[in-house]
């Protein structure tokens, strides 16, 4: 097994996910026609960097209640029991399991957990480099995307449609733009 470099500029250590410079946003198909996008607006999470892309990891936790579509009733239907079930199931969780890659394209491989279901994802990731602010912090960029399907995480309601289909797609992009502090 090779061992594969972590990407140039990162120092080994744990980098603190910054929740106000970041974004986790999501895609899916409304009514066979349009896309529906919107983002979870609170989350902490942790890159551990190693010597190595083996030794390296990340973690994130969601807060489901933070779902955000710039909708009022349609934010509480998918908070409420038909879909994230946000009393039951608070959080959405990401544990990596494998980094893969080199150069500012990586695969970034974990543990999703949704509704108390997990399911291996792969996250398509760009490093988009590092660079110290003006406060002397030293701040790493990700952007990231994988596709899942819903069902598969317990998310089945839908609706059907007069015309045929139904109203919510089963396929969601998930979209992450992350920005890491160096602790």
């Amino acid at each position: 097994m090779s061992v594969e470099t972590i990407p140039t500029g990162l120092t080994v250590g744990t980098w603190t996910l910054d929740n106000s410079h970041s974004q986790i946003g999501f895609t899916v198909r409304h009514a066979g026609i349009s896309k529906v996008r919107g983002e979870f607006t609170e989350a902490s999470g942790t890159a551990v960097v190693g010597e190595d892309l083996n030794s390296s990891s990340v973690q994130a936790t969601i807060k489901a209640a933070s779902f955000d579509s710039g909708d009022a009733n349609r934010d509480g239907h998918v908070r409420g029991e038909d879909f994230f079930d946000v009393e039951q199931f608070p959080e959405l969780s990401f544990t990596s399991t494998g980094i893969s890659g080199s150069g500012e394209t990586y695969q970034l491989t974990g543990d999703l957990t949704i509704r108390g279901i997990t399911k291996p994802v792969t996250f398509d990731t760009e490093f988009n480099g590092v660079a110290v602010d003006p406060f002397g912090n030293t701040r790493a960029g990700f952007s990231a995307q994988t596709v899942i399907s819903r069902k598969e995480f317990g998310l089945t309601w839908n609706a059907a449609l007069e015309a045929g289909g139904v109203l919510v797609g089963d396929k969601v992009t998930i979209g992450i733009e992350a920005e890491f502090t160096a602790a």
